[in-house]
C-alpha cells in the first residue's frame, strides 16, 4: 500500500529484526502486525514503549485480529492506532500516517 508514496519504507520480517532496525534508524513511525515471527507485535510494542528513547515513536497496528482483543495496548500507548486489515484501504492508512507525522512534528 505504501509503494509509490514519498515515504521511505524499511521492511523487516520479524520482531527481533524490527528491534534492530529501530535501534539503527530510529524511524518516525512504526507499522506492525500482531502476528510476527519470533516475537508478537504486541510484545514488540511493549518492549519499545518501555525504552524511553523509543517510547514516543508512533505505532500503527494493522492486523486481522479485532481491535478489542488488544485493548491492553491502548493502556500502554493511548495514541496507538489499530486498523483492521479487512476494512483497510490505502487512503485510510495514508490518512493515519499523515496525522501521526504531523502531530509528531508540530
Amino acid at each position: 500500500m505504501l509503494e509509490n508514496t514519498d515515504y521511505e519504507i524499511i521492511s523487516v520480517y520479524d520482531g527481533e529484526e524490527a528491534l534492530l532496525k529501530v535501534e539503527e534508524t530510529r524511524p518516525d513511525l512504526i507499522i506492525t502486525d500482531i502476528l510476527l515471527n519470533m516475537m508478537t507485535g504486541d510484545t514488540l510494542i511493549l518492549h519499545l514503549k518501555s525504552i524511553p528513547e523509543y517510547a514516543d515513536i508512533p505505532v500503527i497496528v494493522v492486523s486481522s485480529y479485532p481491535a478489542h482483543a488488544y485493548n491492553n495496548l491502548k493502556q500502554i500507548d493511548p495514541d496507538l492506532i489499530y486498523l483492521e486489515k479487512a476494512y483497510l484501504v490505502k487512503e485510510r492508512l495514508l490518512e493515519e500516517i499523515d496525522r501521526e507525522l504531523i502531530e509528531q512534528y508540530a
